[in-house]
């Protein structure tokens, strides 16, 4: 398909308080806090799409549809970094050997290796091990 009528310009997570959550994924992706409009806190675009956070009284119900993956060259290192940030580990995913952290609000999300990694017939990655 040589000429896609749409393409994704920002995601979008709600949040019961976007500056919070807007200040923690400013530190964890090192992406400053750019702009503030209405209920949107927004971080720097980065290779063309934006990334904000939008006030919502909703609380999260449950297990979040689409997540983050994150990369690092030492996703195990980076667990400490997000826990004094605000995030936790989510260890009832553990089986699966992926880093699944939360952030302040739960919202789930992976820290992955940059490079290749190799999973399992089941989608069980081992790069923690």
């Amino acid at each position: 398909m040589a000429d896609s009528p749409m393409r994704i310009n920002a995601l979008i997570v709600d949040a019961t308080d976007p500056e919070r959550l807007a200040a923690f994924w400013s530190e964890v992706l090192g992406r400053p806090v750019v702009g503030r409009t209405g209920p949107y806190v927004w971080l720097r675009r980065e290779n063309g799409l934006g990334l904000g956070f939008q006030r919502s009284e909703a609380p999260k119900p449950v297990k979040n549809r689409m997540h983050f993956d994150v990369t690092s060259p030492h996703p195990a290192a980076e667990q400490q970094r997000v826990e004094a940030l605000g995030g936790r580990r989510l260890e009832e995913h553990d089986a699966g050997g992926f880093l699944v952290m939360a952030d302040p609000e739960g919202n789930e999300f992976c820290v992955i290796p940059e490079g290749p990694f190799e999973l399992d017939d089941e989608g069980r990655a081992d790069y923690l091990a």
